[in-house]
């Protein structure tokens, strides 16, 4: 079991949800909003929101709707902790791979990436 204080491992893919998080730490969002604001593809977060609600950075609830009234299935919104978003900037100033650091290179057609 992680520790509170413990951060996690600061992946591109948690880097770039975090930030998504951060850019309005205050405001509560659902997986696929998270998803499009990181750049990730739907699907790839759920462990991440995971990890981070279980160290403590993150608080989740599902809402209240109607799955067959409003026509698509219930959603789980998660909102950054007080204690979490400062983490998170901590986390983020001291990542050692960062996403603006990254250089891709384009691949090109039928040769090695």
């Amino acid at each position: 079991m992680l520790k509170k204080h413990a951060g996690p491992r600061m992946t591109i893919q948690v880097q770039l949800v975090l930030r998504a998080m951060l850019a309005e730490p205050t405001r509560e969002m659902y997986g696929l909003q998270i998803c499009q604001e990181a750049g990730l593809p739907s699907g790839t977060i759920h462990h991440i929101l995971a990890r981070l609600e279980g160290i403590g950075w993150l608080q989740s609830y599902w809402e209240h709707a109607d799955p067959q009234a409003e026509g698509r299935p219930r959603r789980r919104y998660y909102k950054l902790t007080e204690a979490g978003a400062e983490r998170a900037r901590i986390a983020l100033a001291q990542a050692t791979t960062t996403v603006t650091s990254l250089t891709l290179r384009p691949r090109t057609a039928g040769g090695p990436a």
